[in-house]
């Protein structure tokens, strides 16, 4: 469970970053980039207190 949700949260990570290159780049639009940062933000506050938490 704990390497899935450090996985996820991973990901999550690379779509609040991944993104502003790509509008930096030209290659998607800003809104596309919002809802890409939106899902990421939303994923990484689901995903990383599974693993991060203190046992």
């Amino acid at each position: 469970m704990k390497t899935t949700a450090k996985l996820l949260s991973y990901i999550a990570l690379g779509l609040t970053v991944v993104p502003s290159f790509y509008v930096f780049a030209g290659s998607i639009t800003w809104q596309t980039h919002a809802g890409l940062m939106l899902g990421g933000t939303l994923l990484w506050f689901v995903s990383a207190p599974i693993w991060m938490k203190k046992d």
